[in-house]
């Protein structure tokens, strides 16, 4: 055949550590139909300061993939909440052949056509707090790339025709496709007229939706006669792949004839006929997913291949031999982003007849249904039972509809579907199921009510069970209960959600507390993150005592609003906010900030030197608040103020120094009893900040910051200025023809007026 190959790619994106399912990195790729061979290329790469991190630690990286929706990992192994189904996926892990990159290879052989989807991340750290900028930060990046290849012009088959072929010597197979519409309960496959060098040396292999591979259902035309595969309960609006291989050494030419048989549901014994008006019956997709189309009478109204039918009910089998039975629409409401109910018409009570199951359908859209959860519950109503002890089975499977013909053993499964199974009696009347990331497209529930006897489940007798029938589309497994925070995602144009965990809790719904904080312990965090910053009140009453009351003014704000910033960002359940945390977030950094400016501006003492000092206050005020606005967690927000102010007091004590000719400050005592132990409180404060904080330790290492941060500011406040006794050179002022001599002293309000003199008086 005539190969087609395509590429895709998609940006680099950097990686995290995994936490949650948040943390990861998701990547949606679309393979077209008829791909043989599907090939990712996946290329990850360190990066450290803009350029390679060879000197950046290898880490693995794994990687998941799954078809038609995004992967459900668990790589912590922790719980998932109850009555939950998990799809499977596969997994792989990334090891490192460079020192800065590394590349790696999947292949899938005749992949499933649609949406894949792509999950990376990085292993679970230590849970270490950075501070943004303090270091060049190690980054993986992850570039995944798709290549396919595609076979072009594949031979159709029609139902009920013939269609001849020779396979040349040098041609080993050949590939066919047919499509089967709803309500297909059969498909059938035979090979007639089979001649080669050594009778029928030919292998007959049959896949729904992709080319078959090596385990697809096989047989071999040399050992049966006919040679006939038969596949039942098909998938309804699907392509079926056909491959007639050849036996490896076989000689010469084989000519060989191929026709596919398609069985209608309402009609078990007979097959499709070759032609029908209807749209369903040309192998052509009229309205995927819908439950249209007519399949009660002995032919349908005659319709355009272009109509689009309203969903009716309409014949199914069950079983291949089996009776068919209607299935019922559901109607769909959309409330929000996935927050959509599905109800049933004259529900959403639903008699469960003894003789016959009841059927339903729930259609998810394409890509904009999978990033949800698939919520159904059943309930019955124990009085409908009238004391009988009837048993009520639910089978939900993607694609058609099926119910267990065992009465013995009850399943749900076949050798080509699976599905879940529910039950409901009247000791647990109660039955629920989730289904995290659901494949889109058709969802088939078949309920089926059934008596239990000594000799297992037989059919019920003049008994018609009701069942209250809920189902539904939500963002998160009970919007991931109070120790969670459900978190609605994007990925290009692609929508998800997912659970955010907090105080300790995993899992896919936060539900596991293995590793949860208790009460008792949120409790004792959330009183010293917030009674460590009564620590502010003895330098607040230095302050006062001091008259530094802009600064004392400074400190209770601070303390204020530390106090219930962290009262109200606890992760746990004991929490209090009294604005939103924003406001109280913003007012803590700038208070803090402010602390650290007004503290160090005092120190310099320049009022003698600056008589409008007052206007550094107000231009750091002005500053910060611009520079935690822009970015309220960098390193240089907490630098850059301390630095400038400190280069202001360096520059405000050495001009005192050299106009003094004597170290400012002068006494011994002021440096060993004040500054130095202030200098070290604050140095170790910092130290703690940087190097140490981390998620585990920070409700206690951050209380320690509170303490040594206010106790440092106790230690570094100068103290009260004391008078000067010298009198020194009066300044004049002129005003009215005279030149009036002030005293200094007077002036700064330091002696009394009485005791001072006007030196002269003197007459212009």
């Amino acid at each position: 055949g005539l190969f087609v190959t395509d590429y895709f790619t998609r940006t680099p994106r950097k990686l995290s550590p995994f936490r949650s399912f948040a943390s990861i990195e998701l990547f949606h790729f679309h393979i077209p139909e008829d791909t043989v061979i599907a090939v990712w290329n996946l290329i990850t790469f360190k990066e450290q300061g803009g350029t390679f991190g060879d000197q950046c630690p290898d880490r693995s990286i794994t990687v998941y993939f799954r078809s038609g929706a995004p992967s459900v990992i668990n790589p912590l192994h922790t719980h998932f909440p109850r009555d939950t189904a998990v799809p499977g996926s596969f997994a792989l892990t990334l090891t490192w052949t460079l020192p800065n990159r590394t590349t790696g290879v999947f292949n899938v052989t005749s992949p499933l056509p649609g949406d894949w989807f792509l999950a990376a991340h990085l292993p679970k750290d230590e849970g270490k707090i950075s501070v943004k900028g303090l270091y060049e930060e190690c980054q993986y990046l992850f570039q995944p790339q798709l290549i396919v290849q595609r076979l072009v012009n594949i031979a159709v088959l029609y139902p009920g025709h013939v269609t001849e072929q020779s396979m040349a010597p040098h041609n080993r197979s050949c590939l066919y496709k047919v499509f089967v519409p709803s309500y297909t309960s059969r498909v059938l496959v035979e090979v007639l007229r089979c001649r080669g060098a050594e009778g029928c040396p030919l292998w007959l292999r049959v896949r729904a939706k992709a080319p078959p591979l090596h385990n697809s259902t096989t047989l071999d035309c040399r050992e049966h006669t006919p040679c006939q595969l038969a596949q039942d309960l098909p998938f309804w609006q699907h392509w079926y792949y056909v491959l007639v291989e050849k036996h490896p050494g076989v000689p010469g030419t084989v000519s060989f004839q191929v026709t596919v048989q398609l069985t209608d549901c309402s009609r078990p014994s007979l097959a499709r006929p070759p032609f029908l008006p209807s749209s369903a019956s040309m192998n052509m997709p009229h309205s995927f997913g819908s439950a249209g189309g007519l399949a009660l009478g002995d032919s349908p109204p005659p319709t355009s291949p272009n109509d689009t039918k309203h969903p009716v009910p309409i014949p199914v089998t069950l079983h291949a031999g089996e009776r068919c039975w209607p299935v019922r629409p559901t109607l769909r409401n959309e409330l929000d982003t996935f927050s959509v109910h599905f109800y049933i018409f004259f529900g959403p009570n639903v008699s469960v007849p003894p003789d016959r199951p009841a059927v339903f359908v729930i259609n998810l859209l394409p890509v904009l249904d999978s990033g949800g959860v698939l919520n159904l519950e059943l309930r019955l109503n124990v009085s409908s039972l009238c004391g009988e002890n009837v048993t009520v089975f639910g089978c939900l499977n993607h694609g058609v509809p099926l119910t267990s013909g065992d009465n013995t053993s009850v399943t749900c499964e076949t050798e080509s579907l699976a599905g879940f199974l529910l039950s409901v009696n009247a000791t647990a009347s109660l039955s629920r199921l989730r289904i995290p990331y659901p494949q889109t497209g058709s969802w088939y529930l078949s309920l089926r009510s059934l008596c239990a006897t000594e000799h297992g489940f037989e059919p019920c007798t003049n008994v018609t069970a009701e069942v209250y029938l809920r189902a539904y589309l939500s963002p998160c497994i009970n919007d991931c209960g109070i120790y969670g925070q459900c978190k609605l995602l994007r990925t290009n144009n692609y929508l998800y959600a997912a659970c955010e965990c907090k105080a300790g809790w995993n899992g896919w719904g936060c539900t596991d507390n293995a590793e949860a904080f208790s009460y008792g312990f949120q409790l004792l965090s959330t009183l010293l993150l917030c009674l460590s910053n009564v620590m502010f009140v003895p330098p607040v009453a230095i302050a006062v005592r001091s008259h530094y009351l802009l600064e004392a003014a400074v400190y209770i704000f601070t303390m204020f609003f530390s106090t219930f910033y962290h009262a109200c960002d606890q992760p746990g359940i004991v929490v209090f906010c009294i604005m939103e945390y924003d406001v109280l977030q913003f007012c803590d950094f700038l208070g803090s900030l402010m602390s650290v400016w007004v503290t160090v501006i005092a120190m310099a003492r320049l009022q003698p030197i600056v008589k409008q000092a007052s206007v550094l206050y107000l231009l750091g005020a002005m500053l910060l608040s611009m520079a935690l606005q822009m970015d309220r967690h960098g390193l240089w927000n907490l630098l850059g103020p301390s630095l400038f102010a400190l280069g202001i007091m360096a520059v405000a004590w050495t001009a005192r120094t050299i106009r003094r000719r004597h170290c400012y400050p002068p006494t011994w005592k002021r440096w060993a009893f004040y500054l130095c132990p202030g200098a070290l409180i604050a140095a170790a404060a910092v130290l703690l900040y940087a190097f140490v904080e981390t998620e585990e330790n920070y409700f206690y290492i951050h209380s320690i910051w509170h303490l040594l941060i206010a106790g440092s500011v106790g230690f570094l406040l100068p103290p009260r200025a004391k008078p000067s006794r010298r009198l020194g050179p009066l300044p004049r002022r002129k005003g009215c023809g005279y030149q009036l001599c002030v005293n200094e002293q007077e002036e700064l309000g330091l002696v009394d007026p009485a005791v001072a003199s006007i030196n002269s008086i003197c007459t212009s």
